[in-house]
């Protein structure tokens, strides 16, 4: 296969930037993750819901964060690359399973919905609580993919804080 030279890639022009976005706005979405991270849902799962809601949405910015913070908090390559395959591939528990076809299921919601045997396959791994808080997680995620697609942040460039990697 050889390159096609009247290909173009899509120029990616920050609409804007987040020193522009209105005073409050980014302050009221990262209280909902500060309150997401302090909750008792672990952050290597949420970064596996993170990860995958990104690959549904093609969000190449939060793709690239999420990544990133998976590796430092201890995730594996293997299982990153192969999220988009998590129902065929065997290194995903049980618990993971309910939760991201959960996560798909509330991210695709005008195609898939979600089932009494959804929310019977939650409970065997997550109390009422955690429960409550999945799908606070996924849309905030869901949100975040929204907010940098139409913003245009340009993706590669973020760094994982060093607390996170402590």
């Amino acid at each position: 296969m050889s390159f096609d030279p009247s290909y173009k890639i899509i120029d990616i022009i920050e609409r804007i930037s987040f020193n522009q976005l209105p005073k409050g706005f980014y302050e009221k979405l990262w209280a909902i993750e500060q309150y997401l991270e302090s909750s008792d849902l672990e952050l290597p799962l949420l970064e596996l819901i993170r990860f995958r809601v990104s690959q549904i949405n093609d969000c190449d910015y939060c793709l690239d964060m999420h990544f990133k913070i998976a590796k430092a908090a201890g995730e594996t390559d293997l299982r990153l690359y192969s999220l988009s395959a998590w129902r065929k591939a065997p290194y995903y528990s049980e618990k993971e399973r309910a939760a991201l076809d959960y996560a798909e299921k509330l991210t695709q919601l005008s195609s898939q919905k979600t089932t009494q045997a959804d929310f019977e396959a939650l409970q065997a791994f997550f109390n009422i609580e955690q429960i409550a808080n999945l799908p606070l997680a996924i849309s905030q995620i869901n949100t975040w993919n929204r907010v940098t697609e139409s913003f245009r942040f340009e993706p590669g460039k973020f760094e994982v804080p060093a607390e996170a990697t402590a």
